[in-house]
This record gives structure tokens, sequence and C-alpha cells, in this order.
């Protein structure tokens, strides 16, 4: 066989594996701020959450429940420490101040963050302020869009909470991964109003709350339909220690 076509073949199949290879891995996880609910309050585990973030090898992680310098987790910014774990770039988004620090959510990515945005959501109903967090990041040479956020328990804050973010990504022509704990049944109108906007990777995403036996799913990852997003491997992690919720897992592909 000729010597450029066997080199021209090897080239072929190892861009073939490459891309293959290189599917989004993404990864929503409610830590509770590190408490195992199985252990008394005072017990903060962030090793655990590292490790099982770790393991999952996901280039894109959403945290909710966030603790930065607070009492109860020993004064800890936890964001920064779950990126020196994890050897991963972060951002944190306040959703209230508390004591003398903030609670809210974070965002973990292998690949460098190259813009961020924080937006507090809609309350019409008096509760604890919510945020809707967005980084870009730049995975397999396309721009991608990454938001993570918790939404509120109450029913009306929920709707006007989904809505603003149909609104802030209607135009968006860039892929958009969303993930977050949305406190919502997949029949909600909050679900129903991101599904003008956003796939869900499965039909259900699968339960995750409360996690020793999971019988609610409100645990969401979801992408713009419009990037025609592919999903395999996606499942509910079996993590029963860590934290009130277990971790959601899927990997993607983006058109």
């Amino acid at each position: 066989m000729n010597h450029k076509l066997i080199v021209f073949i090897l080239v072929l199949f190892g861009s073939i594996f490459h891309l293959s290879a290189q599917k989004i891995r993404v990864l929503s996880f409610n830590i509770h701020h590190g408490n195992p609910p199985s252990e008394k309050e005072s017990v903060v585990n962030l090793d655990t959450i590292a490790q099982i973030i770790k393991n999952s090898n996901a280039d894109l992680v959403g945290l909710q429940e966030i603790d930065v310098n607070l009492a109860r987790s020993y004064n800890e910014d936890q964001a920064k420490k779950l990126a020196e774990l994890t050897g991963m770039h972060y951002i944190f988004s306040k959703g209230i101040d508390l004591e003398k620090g903030e609670y809210g959510t974070a965002i973990l990515s292998k690949h460098p963050i190259e813009h961020v945005e924080k937006h507090f959501l809609p309350s019409p109903v008096e509760s604890e302020q919510r945020s809707l967090s967005i980084v870009e990041v730049r995975i397999n040479k396309k721009k991608i869009l990454f938001a993570n956020t918790h939404l509120d328990l109450k029913d009306n804050n929920k709707i006007a909470q989904a809505k603003f973010i149909t609104s802030r990504f209607k135009n968006e022509k860039r892929p958009i991964i969303l993930v977050g704990d949305l406190n919502s049944e997949p029949t909600d109108p909050a679900i129903k109003e991101l599904g003008t906007l956003f796939t869900k990777t499965t039909s259900q995403n699968g339960f995750t709350f409360p996690q020793d036996k999971p019988s609610t799913e409100i645990d969401y990852i979801m992408v713009n339909s419009a990037s025609h997003p592919k999903f395999a491997n996606h499942r509910v992690l079996e993590e029963k220690y860590a934290s009130d919720h277990r971790p959601l897992y899927v990997e993607i592909d983006i058109k």
C-alpha cells in the first residue's frame, strides 16, 4: 500500500477517534454545602465532593448550595476549595448574604473561562434570592455557554425565573448548556417554560432527591434545541453519602 495513503488513513482514523472522544461531559450536583445528611451538621466533607467530580471526569460542573466564609462550613470559600481540589477553573455566584459570608452556586470548568455573567433572578413573591450564572468556554474549538442555577421553591417565583432564563437566551446563537436544581417536576410550568427553548437529556432526567431513596426529579441538564444536541451515558450517579441530592451526569455532542 502507498505510504502516503497509509499515513492518510492513520490520520483519518486518529481524527475520528479524537472527535468521538471529545464529548462534552457535564455534571450537576446540589452539594448541601458539603454536609453529608447522615452526619452531624458540624461535618463538612468537601474531599468526597471533589472526588465525585474527579471520578466523573466532567468538563463542566454546576454546583448548588455553596458556602463562602460561613461559620457552619468553617469559614471556607467552598467554590475556591473545590476548584483547588479538582484542578479546575471556577466562578461563584452569590444568591444571598448570610451571616458574614455568602451562599449560592458555583461553576467548575476544565477549560479556561473566557467570559462571565451573573444575574439575580426575579422573585415576585418574597423569598430567598436566587441567581443565574453563565460562563463562556471553548471546547472542541466551539464557544459554549454553560449556565447554572437553583430555582426557588415557590411556584410564582419559579415560573418568573424560568421566563427570565428563556428571555436571556432566546436570541442566543451559541450552544447553551443549562444545569441546576430547578425545584420542579417535569410537568411543572417552570419546566414547560424552559422546554420552549431547551431539550432535556432524556424524557426523564432521573430521580435525584432524596439521596437515600430518590423519588423526585428536580435536578436537570438541558441544552438549547437549536444546537441539535445528542446525549449519551446519561445517569444519576449512585452516590448516597455526600449530599441530600444525587449527582446528575451526561455526555453531550453539539452540532
